[in-house]
């Protein structure tokens, strides 16, 4: 499968590097010679040096054989514009990064004329992230799959946790809620477990299942954090606009600290019902004049790593209950975890894991089962993949127990119509069927993958 990626900043870049690793040929364009070269160097592609929306361009990367071109860079004209004409070349399929909200809401009207396979709003996808952290308090991450109704939640072990010495299956039979452990990350190790795995403090458990039941696993629990009421979210760019307005809607109490003036003053008119707050989020004497000990949550969203590591150090020393921050370089993200500030976001990873979905959707699209959601997880050690079932095949209509599953891979949880079912293995997969996987492999494109 031939890619061409138009692009090569931080979501292009790791983009190719999945991409590459998982066997794909694929070719970057950027009108940065030098930034192409610190790609070619360490990475498997082949580059072009040249404007994405030249035709010329396109035409020496050889668009017109590409299966698929992926348009990421800063400008969404260009963005736009390149997929267009290298439809007309002859690509055949494209997906452009769209991040202006005027531009994003009129997506609908632009798709077929542009003949666009995919539109990404990165902020957008980030934003619902953040929303449903803050909806969920409780969790460090949170994922969806069959369109909201599983979610995959990330939920520290903390010191004192009733669960510390509970092996899962004593866990299973106390609460009596229907929830399954996938995974589980403690320091560098990451493993599967089974029923006998005992839980420890420090461990991170990743746990399937319907929103209903997660919330009835955190009231039995008994260490449920109240609802989140009042935010402050320090910077207000696309990421913090979306993010308020869908707050806003929630009936929460937002309040934005932004440095630019007159960026301030558009969001009053766009954001009636949040405070906005003309100064600069980094001075703790306005965060503390602004309320941050009253906080129920803190959402770091500035454009610079450092500054929101630094500020969601200084709401944590305050004592707010629910902190997220926005990390775009992988080794920060690692060290803020270190400094106990769990809930950390990516634009960057957001993206490429929406890309990526598209991309093994459509490399296995004559296959029986298509690739609907990918989300990596662990640091990239391990993937969630959402799979819709569309024929018959060698493991429909089979209880789960009598399939041989290869090491390190999990059938999580099948949605069958308006059932959500944690499999057993009396449990048969069906044509039709939404089923989540959970592994350690990389490059699973069918289900059958994961059998021996």
């Amino acid at each position: 499968m031939r890619i061409i990626i138009i692009g090569d900043g931080k979501v292009g870049y790791k983009l190719a590097k999945q991409l590459s690793a998982e066997k794909y040929d694929i070719i970057m364009i950027d009108s940065n010679e030098n930034k192409l070269r610190f790609a070619m160097d360490r990475l498997d592609i082949a580059c072009v040096t040249g404007d994405g929306a030249d035709a010329e361009v396109l035409k020496q990367a050889d668009v017109a054989h590409a299966d698929l071109v992926i348009a990421c860079t800063s400008a969404d004209e260009c963005n736009m514009l390149s997929c267009l004409i290298a439809r007309k070349l002859g690509a055949r399929h494209t997906i452009a990064r769209v991040r202006n909200p005027i531009y994003y809401r009129q997506i609908g009207l632009l798709k077929e004329d542009l003949h666009l396979s995919m539109a990404v709003n990165p902020e957008l996808i980030v934003a619902d992230e953040i929303s449903r952290l803050l909806l969920f308090p409780d969790a460090s991450q949170v994922e969806t799959f069959v369109k909201g109704r599983v979610e995959l939640i990330e939920l520290p072990v903390a010191k004192g946790s009733s669960l510390a010495g509970l092996s899962l299956a004593e866990m299973y039979n106390r609460f009596q809620i229907r929830l399954l452990v996938c995974a589980v990350e403690h320091g560098d190790e990451v493993c599967i477990p089974d029923g006998e795995y005992r839980m420890r403090t420090g461990d991170r458990l990743h746990i399937a299942a319907s929103h209903k039941d997660l919330e009835a696993f955190f009231k039995a629990n008994g260490k449920r954090k109240d609802k989140i009421k009042k935010v402050i979210i320090c910077g207000a760019g696309r990421v913090g606009y979306y993010l308020a307005l869908q707050l806003s809607t929630l009936g929460m109490q937002i309040k934005i600290i932004e440095q630019n003036r007159q960026r301030c003053e558009e969001l009053c008119e766009l954001l009636p019902k949040a405070t906005i707050i003309n100064g600069d989020a980094t001075d703790h004497d306005l965060l503390v004049e602004e309320g941050i000990d009253e906080a129920d949550a803190f959402v770091a969203l500035t454009g610079m790593d450092e500054e929101n590591i630094i500020l969601s150090l200084f709401a944590k020393s305050q004592n707010v209950d629910k902190i997220v921050t926005k990390v775009n370089e992988d080794r920060r993200a690692r060290m803020v975890e270190d400094f106990g500030i769990d809930s950390i976001v990516s634009v960057k990873t957001a993206t490429a894991d929406a890309i990526m979905s598209y991309v093994r959707a459509r490399k296995n699209s004559q296959g029986s089962a298509n690739v609907e959601t990918m989300y990596q997880l662990v640091d990239d050690k391990v993937e969630a993949l959402e799979f819709i079932v569309k024929a018959e095949t060698n493991y429909t209509g089979i209880p789960l127990k009598n399939l041989s599953l290869k090491p390190n891979n999990l059938i999580a949880c099948i949605a069958r119509k308006r059932q959500i079912i944690l499999p057993s293995g009396d449990d048969c997969i069906q044509v039709g069927d939404n089923v989540i996987i959970i592994t350690m492999e990389k490059q699973i494109e069918d289900i059958k993958d994961i059998l021996m």
